[in-house]
């Protein structure tokens, strides 16, 4: 009897887990199937560009053209946008697909998207600029600048903060509601502050978008400056970045696209739906810019010229850093650093991805060896934006040394 009883209770596991399974496939199938191509056309993409690349870049450019088209419909994206910088001016700024799939308005060069963890970099670069000034120490307890972080049982400095080393812990994205509009950069501490850290800092990496509005907290003392006025200042107006600013629920904001999320497992493959709206002012320096990837050029070709930085302070925001053990990080102080292969040769790129679930994705990609800088971005969360921003990269080197694309 008793063995009966076992051989009933598996069978019936198996039947409950077989149902689950055949459920769940059929789920996939059914928003597979009801997902409406975008773009079932690479060709018929719109697309706007206002200024004609330089005839130097031609082939390039084109070959670009056709990898975005492919990615748009591949990706099912509504749109993508991207800007490619080199020899310290940009070469190529185009629009692909729509800011909004009902009204079928296009993407243009001048479209602001939400850039997401992609701010880390700029904020980054307010550090460095304070660094400079000595009104920064990098290697101080962060409650020297911001009182309002609660000490934790071990020290916890700026430069874990910067580096994702201070164990504290992330955002849940869009599980997670917004705050009310934060008008002081110490308000966004409210939500995780007093929260315990997730590990000794310095022995662990773990992205942590919390973490910046810390790092944006001490521009804002250290500058004496509300933070989002110092990057306009300091940062954004020098380099002509004047499509960049803060995403602002109170004013209307122009050229800027409506938002979308993937219905589905995170898979823009299975179509849209509209992403939810708030007020992203509490993120500051971690998250709340809106730009074009034609301003997240701009920045990347002044990081390595010495437009907006020293040299020395551009290599040392770009330097991995170490935990405890001695083991490298492949991120620096605001920066992804990472090597790839660029017409069959081994490049370091440095940059950022955005890390955020806000209806948009983003991607700044910096080649210092070639003084090469790609930026692409997209009205969806979980575009696939690095491979895009990587094949156009390999497009313009190769026509930079004379080597034949591979698109």
């Amino acid at each position: 009897m008793s063995k009966n009883r076992n051989h009933t209770w598996l069978a019936l596991v198996v039947l409950s887990a077989g149902a689950l399974l055949a459920a769940i496939m059929g789920l996939f199938a059914y928003m597979s199937g009801t997902a409406t191509p975008l773009h079932p056309d690479p060709q018929a993409v719109p697309s706007v560009m206002y200024s004609t690349p330089s005839p130097q870049w031609a082939d390039a450019v084109e070959q670009a053209r056709n990898i975005v088209r492919a990615a748009l419909t591949d990706q099912n994206l509504p749109a993508l946008s991207v800007a490619v910088g080199t020899s310290g001016d940009i070469a190529w700024a185009e629009g692909f697909g729509y800011a909004d799939l009902d009204t079928k308005v296009t993407v243009t060069p001048e479209t602001r998207f939400r850039i997401g963890g992609a701010s880390n970099a700029l904020t980054s670069a307010a550090v460095g600029l304070l660094v400079e000034e000595d009104a920064l120490n990098l290697d101080d307890e962060i409650q020297r600048y911001v009182p309002e972080f609660p000490k934790k049982p071990w020290p916890v400095s700026l430069r874990q903060l910067m580096g994702h080393l201070a164990g504290v812990r992330n955002d849940a994205g869009d599980e997670e509601p917004l705050l009310a509009r934060c008008e002081l950069t110490v308000d966004g501490l409210e939500r995780f502050a007093d929260r315990p850290l997730l590990f000794e800092p310095g022995t662990q990496f773990r992205y942590s978008t919390y973490g910046w509005i810390v790092v944006s907290a001490a521009v804002e003392a250290a500058s004496h400056e509300r933070f989002f006025t110092f990057m306009r200042r300091h940062v954004f107006e020098p380099l002509g970045m004047n499509d960049t600013t803060v995403d602002d629920a109170r004013d209307p904001i122009t050229n800027r696209p409506t938002f979308y999320y993937p219905r589905f497992a995170a898979d823009t493959r299975y179509g849209p739906e509209s992403a939810r709206e708030g007020d992203y002012s509490c993120f500051a320096g971690a998250g709340a810019f809106l730009s074009t990837p034609s301003d997240l050029v701009r920045f990347g070709l002044a990081i390595h010229s010495g437009t907006l930085l020293q040299p020395a302070t551009v290599t040392m925001l770009q330097t991995p850093q170490q935990l405890t053990s001695g083991e490298q990080t492949a991120y620096g102080l605001g920066w992804d650093i990472e090597n790839v292969s660029l017409v069959g040769q081994t490049t370091q790129t440095v940059g950022h991805d955005s890390e955020f679930i806000i209806g948009s994705t983003t991607s700044l990609m910096m080649f210092p060896e070639r003084g090469l800088v790609v930026a692409l971005a997209s009205n969806i969360s979980f575009a696939d934006t690095a491979s895009v921003a990587l094949k156009i990269a390999e497009a313009f080197a190769a026509q930079a040394t004379g080597t034949p694309g591979p698109y």
